[in-house]
């Protein structure tokens, strides 16, 4: 039996020199005894050197490095052995670790588990508490207990979120210190070492206190996410009992102080939609483009710099309806003029569609969008603005009065049909409404414009451009008709 000593619990880098070692001996897993400072032998056993061998040392999958850097974290007292076996077993099978059903795959994964949930558990209830040295310079420290050997990769956290504290975790197994520049580490000690008492501790338990929502009280679910065995380092944690105690009472006390009427916002929102404009005081195109600037009927407008209506003939045969303005048509007024409007020009123009005897708008009229530094990034409206706006479409079609009315996407085949219909199911045929207009339905110009694959981009616009090949051949029949 080979006995190989660790000078520390969890260092990857010093197991992984050792065990390459093992491996070129051709020293297998059951002929070798892993130990650590943590076992009593290890105290004492003399560090035996690396076996040497000339016997070739394959490569593993990044897999199980992954895995091994986490696990070796862990307290278990077989986790040498455990990962010395798998990359023994890893130099004949290297697809060892997409077997998800093979015990030692298993144990390993549940292993790194219970690793990086006692990192988060340590992120979530470490506490420091306030230290004034003789110099005047406050520090901080916190007591931690975890079940893992997690502080080490756990430290650089702390490090990163008080950057500008001088702190130390002190657990029973190492200590961490961060000195405002370096992050350094040292052995272990006692929840004795860390003060007890607190200058901000009486905020942190009214801060504690005034969150506790007793409507909300999970008894079970809270006992998963913050474990008792962490009460007793917390500060909160003598509140815990009281306030579970009191949360019936304390629920019928907030039902009996509810609000007597809804917040601000909604009841702007009932505003809005309280008082709409009626379609009969609204006669013309113009009226409309005007009325529409005003509209509130949704909070889109709170942010877009105008409202985009429709443009074209005040009568037309062919309407197109897209999905809402962009970037370019929020700041021009006009519809279809940015990126996606010059592909559906181009396309227009090659099927022998005139744009201009066609009427041209949007389901919704407010730029919807997320801002990101000088950016707008497009978002996609939700049902709620949908149908908000269905008003003005509405508006539109009955004064415009279009025979065909082509829906350009999912958005607009929304608010002319209801429902969620799909593109790929309706496409290229004709659904006929209540009014008599015929609904055409093919893909939004900006569909094509986000196909990375050029292939791909040229099939489908050689669909969209049939699609409109189809209104083309329509549209003239329209004009025969009348």
């Amino acid at each position: 039996m080979h006995s190989v000593v660790l000078q520390l619990r969890n260092d990857f880098d010093e197991w992984r020199g050792r065990a390459r070692g093992l491996l070129r001996a051709g020293i297998a897993p059951d002929n070798v005894s892993w130990r650590d400072p943590s076992t009593e032998a290890g105290l004492f056993a003399e560090v035996e050197s690396t076996p040497l061998g000339e016997r070739p040392v394959g490569s593993v999958p990044p897999m199980f490095i992954e895995l091994a850097e986490t696990a070796i974290n862990n307290s278990s007292a077989e986790r040498f052995d455990l990962l010395y076996r798998l990359l023994w077993r890893l130099q004949d099978d290297r697809t060892l670790m997409d077997v998800s059903s093979d015990p030692d795959v298993i144990r390993l994964t549940r292993m790194a588990s219970a690793v990086r949930r006692d990192s988060h558990k340590m992120k979530a209830f470490v506490r420091f508490k306030s230290i004034a040295d003789d110099g005047g310079q406050e520090r901080f420290a916190a007591w931690f207990e975890p079940d893992h050997f997690t502080l080490e990769m756990t430290a650089p956290f702390f490090a990163r979120r008080f950057a500008g504290m001088v702190w130390a975790i002190v657990t029973p197994y190492a200590s961490a210190f961060w000195d405002g520049e370096a992050l350094s580490f040292a052995p272990g000690g006692r929840k004795s070492d860390v003060p007890q008492d607190d200058a901000v501790e009486g905020d942190w338990k009214t801060y504690f206190a005034s969150i506790f929502n007793p409507a909300r009280l999970k008894i079970a679910m809270m006992k998963s996410e913050m474990p008792v065995k962490y009460w007793r380092n917390l500060p909160e944690a003598e509140l815990i009992t009281p306030l579970i105690r009191g949360a019936r009472a304390a629920e019928r006390e907030m039902i009996a102080q509810a609000a007597t009427q809804p917040p601000s916002r909604h009841l702007r929102q009932q505003a809005r939609q309280d008082a709409p404009v009626a379609v009969s005081e609204i006669d013309s195109l113009a009226a409309a483009r005007l009325a529409v600037q005003d509209c509130r009927r949704c909070g889109l407008c709170e942010h877009a710099t105008r409202a985009v209506f429709g443009a074209g003939p005040d009568r037309a045969a062919v309407m197109f309806v897209g999905e809402q303005p962009g970037d370019h048509e929020d700041l021009s007024g006009q519809p279809f003029v940015g990126p996606a409007g010059q592909v559906l020009d181009a396309a227009l123009a090659k099927v022998g569609v005139d744009r201009n005897a066609s009427y041209v708008t949007n389901a919704v009229k407010h730029f919807k969008f997320e801002p990101r530094g000088k950016r707008r990034i497009h978002q996609r409206p939700d049902g709620g603005e949908i149908q908000a706006c269905k008003y003005w479409l509405n508006l539109e079609i009955k004064l415009v009065a279009p025979t065909l009315i082509v829906a350009l996407g999912a958005t607009a085949a929304e608010s002319l049909l209801g429902g969620n219909p799909r593109i790929s199911d309706l496409r290229g045929r004709g659904i006929e409404l209540d009014d008599g207009a015929t609904v055409f339905i093919t893909n939004h110009p900006s569909y094509l414009l986000r196909i990375p694959d050029a292939g791909k981009r040229a099939e489908e616009q050689e669909k969209f451009e049939a699609d409109l090949g189809q209104v083309a051949a329509i549209a003239k029949q329209l004009v025969r008709v009348s």
